[in-house]
């Protein structure tokens, strides 16, 4: 009779010790998924606050080539309510598809970050791959998950 008690108590701390561990996982997965999903709320959240215009006139001339220097240069706008950084790393140019590295960005406000309502100028470095004239052109411009594309023609 001892022998069964003492077989029960055997299981019964190991089962224990089982469940204590099952325990301490589901925990650190429970908290690792929650930190997760806050991060991830709080992208959501910054990409549903950005909204960028490109408010060049395509029609108007100047937007390639206009100083002599191979640039196309455009002009965005922050339309959303987050504040942006104004630089060049927190834009992403695509011309006709070809994603750009040679972007310059100047701020045409006062102060150093992209407030809501102030515009960006970008100029586009393509001195090592002029466009065509004659041709019709796209620029895509994604800054935050939200994305516009310019047309233009040279």
């Amino acid at each position: 009779m001892a022998s069964v008690s003492v077989s029960h108590m055997i299981l019964f701390i190991a089962s224990m010790l089982v469940a204590a561990s099952v325990a301490g996982v589901f925990t650190q997965t429970v908290g690792e998924l929650s930190n997760a999903i806050d991060d991830q709320g709080l992208q959501v959240s910054q990409d549903v606050r950005t909204d960028v215009e490109i408010i060049s006139d395509s029609g108007a001339g100047g937007i390639y080539d206009a100083d002599g220097n191979q640039n196309i240069t455009i002009h965005l706008k922050n339309t959303g309510t987050e504040t942006l950084a104004a630089e060049s790393r927190a834009i992403n140019v695509f011309v006709d598809g070809r994603f750009e590295t040679e972007v310059g960005v100047t701020l045409l406000a006062d102060g150093t970050t992209w407030r809501p309502g102030t515009v960006l100028r970008a100029d586009i470095n393509r001195t090592a791959n002029p466009l065509t004239s004659g041709e019709d052109h796209r620029v895509k411009v994604i800054v935050n998950g939200d994305e516009e594309i310019f047309e233009f023609r040279t």
